[in-house]
């Protein structure tokens, strides 16, 4: 019997994939995050399986009952918003599901961050102008950040950055990043991004504060780059006709209809 940890995706209950719904649809227990997970998505389950709201738990309280689930011979989902590969919290659980000795899988999800892209309807590495995205957040209460992982070194790169986690730190963020990158510089913020009530908010770092409704407290990603809302730029060479690479032999000269 294995613990299937699975990607639940940013909001939309379709941009989960088709290997996590039908591992959802095999197990008998479905652990979810009641707090930011769609309820839609529990439809996937199968008839009869066991829900529980992992949300008023704690992590302890979360183990003893997979287990317990484990013990009785079940195969347990466990559902996490986003993508599994950043702040999914997944990691403490299976170091714990290690000393156990209980299977375990990981199914990745779609992350908040593609979301995002998809909403605002853009590439976020533009060829020539701007190749990097650094996914990063500030100090919260449930985290501490390494020291050296400030937006203040961040910022020095220039790069994109898709700031998580931070909307209610927003004035230090702007406070931390406006030498870098000037007042200016575009800001995206992608609240709820791909729900229904999904809302985008286009500004600059010099307005972004003044801009940002009362309302939008939590689940926005930030995203901030010099060339965010740029169209001014030469095209790579992937798709130039005089480009010769390993799919497009320029001597060969194969045409497919």
């Amino acid at each position: 019997m294995t613990v299937h940890f699975i990607g639940a995706g940013p909001g939309d209950p379709d941009l989960i994939t088709v290997k996590g719904k039908n591992i959802l649809g095999q197990c008998t227990i479905c652990f979810y995050a009641g707090s930011i997970i769609p309820k839609e998505l529990l439809k996937n389950c199968s008839k009869g399986t066991i829900k529980i709201n992992t949300a008023p738990m704690s992590l302890a309280e979360i183990i003893d009952k997979i287990k317990h689930y484990h013990d009785e011979g079940h195969e347990i989902a466990r559902l996490h918003s986003g993508d599994l590969s950043v702040w999914s919290a997944v990691n403490e659980q299976i170091r714990f599901l290690r000393r156990i000795n209980i299977p375990f899988s990981l199914t990745p999800g779609v992350s908040s961050l593609s979301a995002a892209s998809a909403s605002l309807k853009q590439e976020l590495t533009i060829p020539g102008l701007s190749q990097s995205v650094i996914l990063t957040r500030t100090q919260g209460r449930a985290s501490q950040m390494p020291q050296k992982e400030t937006l203040e070194n961040f910022a020095k790169s220039e790069a994109v950055l898709a700031i998580h986690l931070s909307i209610q730190n927003l004035e230090n963020v702007v406070k931390e990043l406006k030498p870098y990158y000037g007042n200016d510089c575009p800001v995206k913020i992608i609240w709820k991004a791909s729900w229904p009530d999904e809302e985008i908010i286009h500004s600059n770092l010099g307005n972004i504060v003044n801009n940002l409704p009362i309302h939008i407290d939590r689940t926005a990603l930030i995203l901030v780059g010099k060339h965010l809302d740029s169209d001014n730029f030469d095209a790579s060479k992937l798709y130039d006709e005089n480009y010769d690479r390993r799919f497009r032999n320029l001597e060969v000269g194969e045409k497919i209809e």
